[in-house]
């Protein structure tokens, strides 16, 4: 009863190529791994070329909001001096003005010290790729074991 059985594909499209035969059966092993090469250095490219067209929006965008960021530290600059001198003229009604002004320039030195210091310690606690340097060290070591 097994002797009898379709293996045949009855639903199957007439243009469509049959998967049990090979799609070039004349072509030498040369040819077809010509065809490999070529078809594989097509992949490549077309994925370069993806990617490349992926990271000019990307670079756009991140360009974009590099220009909106610096825009708004201006406008947050432009803010404090203004605010900086109205609260030197504020306090000069009730002491001389070069106090007033010497106060103000004390605060914001106070204030740029705390971030400086803030700064300082974030960077300093910053590791550039550690994964990378393990790794790196991690060959080296292979490397040496390989060659003794």
């Amino acid at each position: 009863m097994l002797g009898n059985v379709d293996l045949t594909n009855r639903n199957a499209e007439p243009d469509q190529p049959d998967p049990t035969r090979p799609l070039e059966a004349d072509s030498s092993l040369g040819q077809l791994l010509s065809r490999l090469t070529t078809d594989f250095g097509n992949l490549v490219a077309t994925q370069v070329e993806l990617a490349k067209v992926e990271i000019k929006e990307e670079v756009t965008e991140a360009g974009k909001g590099a220009g909106l960021l610096t825009a708004g530290g201006f406008a947050g600059y432009l803010a404090i001096t203004l605010l900086s001198f109205a609260a030197a003229w504020g306090l000069d009604e009730v002491m001389p003005t070069g106090l007033a002004f010497l106060l103000v320039g004390v605060v914001w030195i106070a204030i740029a010290g705390v971030l400086y210091a803030s700064g300082r310690n974030q960077l300093q606690s910053v590791r550039v790729a550690p994964n990378t340097k393990a790794a790196i060290k991690e060959d080296m070591e292979w490397a040496k074991q390989q060659r003794s």
